[in-house]
């Protein structure tokens, strides 16, 4: 018998180590899927984030009833639940795919210690991504810092072929253990609340069909239009590679498809353009692997510490996406509404928190993981410092976001600051543009529950590069 521990790789499908151990069912036994509710893991998460995973455990059993087998389910410290399994039911080995944070590698490592202890064999393979961490180095064999550099490798490695789902008889039946199958917990089991956004589908099948939905049509245009809020230009597929629903060498495979199929040269490069976002997510995973502490310390050092304000009630402002900024507000509501928000207003929203109301990035990245549906610890971290100019490859100090400009040049129409800013559904885009500089006559007349700015960004953005020079040694 063997097992294979699930944990953020939610699918059957392009799942390197269930295909891995199911292909030597014949040798070591059949496969006995579990996943492990760890309450060391769960003091982490958030509502979205359990729900959504709730939601793709959910599609997940039902595929392995479908198949004659069946999802265990159970509670605990897995270095101690999975080696109880292994001796109950015999287990020769166990497989899991690897994480690469600080806590999966803690958690792994406990996990290995105590399956050597209780004499199991184990199989941790690399699944994640397409190119693990120590592949893709500079020529002294050091970790990238600036993606650039890691993409052009990254583009030009080959990448492996989905791996093959796991055969009906390569699982244990479940009608063959004589094991308990409880019922998945709920929201409130776990002592969770209920999400305040919508939360999308979840699931492989649902992953699936947003996937081949983007490479249909929307990939071609996704490198002139992705930073268009309104447009949906996006694949929507964040919460589904953070949670696992689909694999990343099944997505990479319908984005190939796609370019083959381009008409144009610039349809090509926008199959490349959307490419290159996965690789971007790639290269932050690369990062954390190497610096795990950046999840709470600044990658890029400076010589004296960033005097980051400390102001309560700007910062709830932002959170409740009540700063008087519309395209600030449209994205904080909208990750309150959505659990999601698009990657052109997360920039936004990020340069405001740091640079606008000189507030710590890690105030931003803790609220973004309460909140998102598809927070990822190397992806969000990655982002958050980039937008504060402390990570790698990040923003120069002095490049700060205009949230004004930023409204204007994406968002023209105020269609995307409309949807989820209704106090603003009857104003002028004009008016919304120039919100900052209208007189409080004109706010009134066209948007009187919409509050003025809760500070002027010219002012700020001084404030800012003064602070940065501060911390640099140059005043």
């Amino acid at each position: 018998m063997q097992l294979h521990w699930h944990r953020d790789d939610l699918r059957v499908s392009d799942n390197r180590a269930l295909s891995t151990l199911a292909r030597d069912a014949d040798e070591h036994g059949p496969v006995v899927p579990v996943f492990v509710f760890d309450p060391g893991v769960l003091e982490h998460a958030s509502p979205p984030r359990v729900a959504f995973m709730l939601d793709a455990l959910a599609e997940l059993r039902a595929w392995y009833r479908d198949h004659g087998s069946d999802l265990l389910i159970r509670h605990g410290d897995p270095r101690e639940v999975l080696p109880e399994l292994a001796d109950s039911l015999d287990v020769e080995r166990v497989g899991w795919n690897r994480g690469y944070s600080g806590l999966a590698k803690e958690r792994e490592a406990a996990v290995r210690q105590a399956l050597d202890a209780a004499g199991v064999a184990r199989v941790a393979v690399h699944d994640a991504i397409h190119h693990e961490p120590g592949s893709i180095t500079t020529n002294a064999g050091d970790p990238y810092s600036v993606y650039t550099y890691f993409w052009k490798k990254w583009r030009d490695r080959p990448k492996h072929d989905p791996y093959d789902d796991p055969a009906a008889d390569s699982l244990a039946s479940a009608d063959d253990l004589s094991v308990d199958y409880p019922d998945l917990p709920t929201l409130a089991d776990l002592d969770f609340d209920e999400p305040e956004a919508t939360v999308q589908s979840a699931g492989t099948e649902a992953a699936r069909e947003r996937l081949v939905d983007f490479c249909d049509g929307q990939i071609y245009d996704y490198d002139d239009r992705r930073d268009y809020p309104a447009e949906g230009c996006t694949s929507r597929l964040s919460a589904d590679l953070k949670w696992g629903t689909i694999g990343i060498r099944e997505v990479y495979e319908e984005t190939e498809a796609a370019a083959g199929v381009a008409e144009t040269e610039p349809e090509r490069e926008s199959v490349q353009e959307f490419q290159s976002q996965l690789a971007w997510r790639e290269f932050y995973t690369h990062v954390l692997f190497y610096s795990p502490n950046v999840v709470s310390a600044n990658y890029k050092s400076y010589e004296r510490p960033i005097d980051w304000r400390d102001d309560p009630d700007e910062l709830q402002a932002w959170k409740d996406g009540e700063t008087g900024y519309p395209i600030v507000d449209a994205g904080m509501r909208q990750l309150r509404e959505e659990g999601y928000v698009h990657n052109r207003i997360r920039m936004i929203v990020a340069s405001f928190l740091t640079k606008d109301l000189l507030i710590d990035w890690r105030e931003g990245y803790d609220w973004y993981r309460q909140k998102l549906t598809d927070h990822d610890t190397a992806n969000d971290n990655g982002g958050w410092q980039w937008a504060a100019s402390t990570g790698t490859d990040a923003q120069p100090y002095f490049r700060i976001f205009n949230p004004m400009t930023q409204g204007e040049r994406y968002d023209e129409d105020a269609e995307y600051i409309k949807e989820h800013v209704p106090e603003l559904r009857d104003a002028d885009p004009t008016l919304i543009h120039g919100w900052h500089e209208a007189s409080q006559m004109m706010r009134e007349q066209g948007a009187p529950d919409y509050p003025g700015p809760i500070c002027d960004h010219g002012d700020r953005r001084e404030r800012a590069l003064s602070m940065f020079k501060r911390a640099r040694g140059d005043e």
